[in-house]
C-alpha cells in the first residue's frame, strides 16, 4: 500500500478537522527544556478521581507504576481491557484517558484497567513495558475479584501506548500462558526507523511531527533511532515473526506521521496469518478522535473499534 500525500497545510485535512487542527500549535516536545516544563505541569495537574455516574473508579499501586480501574456498576459482561495511554513514551499519565476508559466501561460493559507507566528519558526501555507486563499479570491474578474472564482480556493502546500494546502482545506470546483475546492499536508508534528518516522533518504532521518522533524514540531507546540493533520488544515493527499474535485492529489517519508504518505492520500481521482489521481515517492526522471527537471521521473511528471488540468478545 503506497503512502498518500502527507499533510503539508491545514487544507489537506478533512473539512471537519481543519478549523480545530489549525489552532493546534507545533509543540516541540523533543526540546529538553520544553519537555521539562511539560512534565512539570503534568506533575502539578490534579490526577484526582472524579465521581462518574455508573462507573466505579479506583487507583491501585504497582511495583513502580500504578493502574486505574474502571468498573461498570451494571451490565458488566465478564470481558476486560488493559488500556495503555499515549504520549510518545515521554509524556502523559493515566488520567488523560479517563474519558475513553469511562466510555468503554459504560457503553460496552467492560472492566478497564489503565496503566500508569514510567516515562523516558528518566526511565528508558524496558521500564514502560515492564510496567505494562506487570499490569497484565495484575489483571490476570485479580480476574476473579474484577469479575472478568482471564481469556477475555484485550490490549488497547493509543499512539506510544499502541506501540507498547503491540510490544506487550509480542512479549506475552513468547512468555506463554493465557494470551490476550485481541489487540486494538490506535495510530500506534511502532517503528523507530520512521524517526530516522530526516526527509520527513520539514513536513507538517499535525500534533506529532518527526522531530518529536525522533526525540521520543531516542529518549525511550537510549540511542539514536534507526540503529541496526535494538532490544527485543523495544520496537514492535522490528520483530521478524508476527505469527501467533492476537487478532488486531489498527486505526490510523491518512495524514498521520505513522500512516506508512502502521499500514506496513497491518499487512505483515495479515501475511503472518493473524486476523487484522485496518481502519484508515480519510484526510485525518494524529489522534483525530481525541482532538475533534464530534466529527464524523472520529465517530467512525470509535464505532469501528467498538465493533471489533464486540466481535472478539461476542457481545
Amino acid at each position: 500500500m503506497s503512502q498518500p500525500p502527507r499533510a503539508l497545510k491545514r487544507g489537506d485535512l478533512h473539512p471537519e478537522l481543519r478549523r480545530t487542527y489549525g489552532l493546534v500549535p507545533a509543540v516541540p516536545f523533543h526540546n529538553p527544556l520544553f519537555h521539562f516544563i511539560v512534565r512539570l505541569l503534568q506533575r502539578l495537574r490534579s490526577r484526582r478521581i472524579k465521581p462518574v455516574a455508573g462507573v466505579v473508579i479506583e487507583d491501585r499501586p504497582l511495583s513502580h507504576g500504578a493502574v486505574r480501574i474502571y468498573r461498570p456498576q451494571s451490565a458488566a459482561n465478564g470481558a476486560g481491557l488493559l488500556w495503555i495511554h499515549g504520549g510518545g513514551y515521554i509524556i502523559g499519565d493515566v488520567s488523560i484517558s479517563d474519558r475513553e476508559c469511562i466510555a468503554l466501561a459504560k457503553e460496552l460493559g467492560l472492566v478497564v484497567v489503565s496503566v500508569d507507566y514510567r516515562l523516558a528519558p528518566e526511565h528508558p526501555f524496558p521500564a514502560a513495558l515492564d510496567d505494562c507486563f506487570e499490569a497484565w499479570h495484575f489483571v490476570q491474578d485479580r480476574a476473579d475479584e474484577l469479575g472478568i474472564d482471564r481469556r477475555r482480556i484485550a490490549l488497547v493502546g493509543q499512539s506510544a501506548g499502541g506501540g507498547l500494546a503491540a510490544a506487550l502482545a509480542q512479549r506475552i506470546a513468547d512468555t506463554g500462558g493465557v494470551q490476550p483475546a485481541a489487540q486494538v492499536l490506535m495510530y500506534p508508534m511502532l517503528d523507530d526507523r520512521t524517526a530516522a528518516d530526516t526527509a520527513l522533518d520539514p513536513l507538517r504532521h499535525f500534533l506529532w511531527n518527526n522531530r518529536n518522533n525522533r526525540g521520543g524514540w531516542g529518549w525511550y531507546l537510549g540511542q539514536t533511532p534507526g540503529q541496526p540493533g535494538v532490544p527485543a520488544y523495544a520496537v514492535p515493527a522490528r520483530r521478524e515473526d508476527l505469527s501467533g499474535l492476537p487478532p488486531a485492529w489498527i486505526g490510523v489517519g491518512e495524514q498521520d506521521l505513522f500512516y506508512a508504518e502502521d499500514c506496513a505492520y497491518a499487512q505483515r500481521l495479515q501475511a503472518a496469518g493473524v486476523h487484522c482489521v485496518l481502519h484508515i481515517g480519510p484526510q485525518a492526522p494524529h489522534a483525530y478522535d481525541l482532538i475533534v471527537p464530534q466529527s464524523s471521521v472520529a465517530q467512525a473511528f470509535v464505532q469501528e473499534h467498538y465493533r471489533f471488540l464486540r466481535e472478539q468478545f461476542r457481545l
